[in-house]
């Protein structure tokens, strides 16, 4: 029985140190390696012993591993050397997607004594890809009259390297026509533009074939091409015109699929054939395959589920074309609202399988707790349940529970709203806990008023304790229940008194306090 109720203060200790390790680790300054992405498995990153200042024996005899948040390890610890190995070939693009920089984060764990070491591991890009275009060949309906300097819009490539290994320049096969001008977007991409330099002439040329390509930054650079067919078609003079440049608009990331995201417009002023607008989505890259728009009413709606965690922000551009080939253009901004649709993720590192008895401040395990949410809905509150249960001997055995909810703060610069209420047939043992806490308030004020009256009294006898020609008397009439003491007169019974006198002061004049 008395082990019994010796082991739920042990587990306390247990969890409560469990978490001051994970705040630890939340805390600590990282070590950061980069290393280029696509190196062999079994490449040496960095000697984590000679970096943290320990002795290759330390990591075997203390226990040392590696500790990654992830279901796969992608690292592993020589013991022998200390060396950081890597456990397969790392590919960014796959491991990071878009994400910039890319980083691995883990854990050296020391076991004996515990120590964490939080270490973060940066891929480098490499220019392992090159740049594509989604198809085959590019059509444009031109006007014979469309101006020189006039602006056709063109598909960008994609390219999964990023930053300079990205797509940085753009090319068109010679012609008397046509070049090709290069635009940057928001977000640091490029795109091309086909510009006019000749005015067109179905009659002399009906039809043109063009080659564009697309050159990343990498050394040597890589490329991908598409062929621009042209169709110089007769004169329309009046291009689909968006009633807005741009549009912006905020989706819940827990939209259904084929839930109405935005209507766009767009009028033509001629008439017929000419005038008949109809919609697509211009961007031919990733970016826009989670929406598709209606060709004659605009509409756009969602043909596949959204994620705020993987991508919260859209640049769509759309595109109005009229039955002449004239075309107008609007962008589309959708911003990605976050839900809370991810639970909290707890990833729990057990140091030992079984734990001996008496033995305090053991630590059994390490929690890393993560929430891909963001703001309130990845803001997590930890408590602990502690729950006491007392049994007796009878036949049957009858039992009785209290729990203790313990609420994990950093701090107390603002309130915090009780725990939520229980389930009904927990109602006994939360009455019991409000019991056991009222009894410790009331001990708690107990001793406070204790140590407060013990203060007084050390006070009072400093006081007594001081010499007579310090004590002062107060001026003007004495207060009340005074009594006079002449040479014969005696108390009821014992009493120490302070008696203050002044000088050449006869019995006659003594006053008793």
């Amino acid at each position: 029985m008395q082990t019994a109720l010796a082991k739920p203060p042990q587990k306390r200790q247990v969890i409560f140190l469990a978490m001051l390790l994970f705040l630890w680790e939340a805390d600590s300054e990282a070590i950061r390696y980069s290393i280029p992405e696509e190196i062999e498995s079994g490449y040496s990153v960095a000697n984590l012993a000679k970096d943290l200042g320990l002795r290759v024996g330390e990591l075997a005899t203390r226990g040392a591993r590696i500790h990654h948040k992830g279901s796969k390890q992608l690292l592993q610890l020589d013991v022998k050397t200390g060396n950081l190995l890597l456990q397969e070939k790392l590919d960014r693009e796959v491991l990071c997607g878009a994400t910039e920089p890319c980083v691995l984060h883990f854990q050296l764990l020391l076991e004996n004594p515990v120590q964490l070491f939080q270490v973060d591991v940066q891929l480098i890009d490499v220019n392992d890809h090159s740049p594509e275009f989604l198809d085959r060949e590019m059509i444009l309906r031109i006007p014979e009259s469309v101006q020189p300097g006039s602006v056709f819009a063109l598909k960008s490539a994609q390219d999964l390297d990023m930053g300079s290994n990205s797509v940085q320049n753009y090319t068109i096969s010679p012609n008397f026509y046509f070049r090709v001008a290069i635009h940057n977007r928001g977000d640091g991409r490029k795109y091309p533009e086909l510009v006019l330099g000749k005015a067109l002439d179905r009659e002399e040329e009906s039809e043109l074939r063009l080659t564009l390509t697309a050159l990343d930054g990498g050394a040597p650079p890589r490329s991908g091409t598409v062929i621009v067919r042209i169709e110089v078609v007769d004169i329309n003079d009046n291009a689909p015109e968006f009633l807005q440049s741009l549009y912006e608009v905020q989706v819940p990331e827990n939209s259904p699929i084929n839930s109405l995201v935005l209507v766009v417009s767009a009028r033509d002023l001629d008439a017929g054939t000419y005038g008949r607008v109809f919609y697509s989505l211009f961007e031919g890259d990733e970016v826009s395959q989670p929406f598709v728009i209606h060709e004659k009413t605009g509409e756009i709606r969602l043909q596949r589920v959204l994620d705020f965690e993987a991508t919260q922000y859209y640049i769509v551009e759309i595109v109005a074309t009229d039955g002449g080939g004239f075309l107008g253009k609007c962008t589309v901004a959708i911003e990605v609202v976050d839900v809370n649709d991810n639970a909290p993720e707890l990833t729990m590192s057990t140091l030992s399988s079984s734990i001996p008895e008496n033995s305090p401040e053991t630590v059994v395990a390490i929690f890393s707790v993560s929430d891909p949410d963001s703001g309130d809905n990845g803001r997590m509150v930890s408590r602990h349940r502690l729950v006491v249960l007392v049994k007796d001997n009878g036949e049957p055995p009858l039992s009785a529970s209290v729990t203790l909810h313990v609420l994990l703060v950093d701090g107390f610069s603002q309130p915090y709203l009780p725990l939520p209420e229980e389930a009904p047939e927990r109602a006994q043992g939360d009455s019991l806990t409000v019991y056991l806490v009222i009894a410790l308030a009331s001990v708690s004020s107990l001793f406070l008023f204790s140590v407060l009256v013990f203060v007084a009294v050390r006070l009072c006898r400093r006081r007594r304790a001081a010499p007579l020609g310090v004590c002062s008397v107060p001026e003007g009439h004495f207060p009340g229940h005074l009594v006079d003491v002449s040479g014969t007169g005696t108390l009821s019974q014992s009493y120490q008194y302070e008696v203050c006198l002044a000088g050449n002061s006869g019995s006659g004049e003594f006053k008793f306090l």
